[in-house]
């Protein structure tokens, strides 16, 4: 596979995104249910702004969602997208050496 490769382009965007300890965290709070950006805070301990600029790195790279409910964004990992991440890993270690 070529650096230029879009399947690998993807993988690099997606691992890049979680390569974060905050955005991990953020990632298995909304693999329990969909949050907003203060409930988030809170449960991290960080400030707003910083899980509002977390979650954008995430929502760009395609792996989470947000939906207007009322006055606030709620968010949601797209899990078939984290599960295709998945199943790329497993074939590159499944590669014989």
């Amino acid at each position: 596979m070529s650096m230029d490769d879009p399947e690998i382009l993807t993988l690099l965007g997606h691992l890049k995104a979680l390569a974060d300890e905050n955005r991990l965290k953020l990632m298995n709070l909304l693999l329990t249910q969909d949050l907003c950006v203060r409930a988030l805070a809170y449960r991290l301990d960080i400030s707003e702004p910083a899980v509002s600029q977390h979650l954008q790195v995430l929502k760009k790279a395609g792996l989470i969602r947000g939906e207007k409910r009322g006055y606030w964004t709620h968010y949601a990992v797209e899990r078939k997208v984290l599960m295709d991440l998945a199943e790329r890993l497993k074939a590159i270690a499944d590669q014989p050496s």
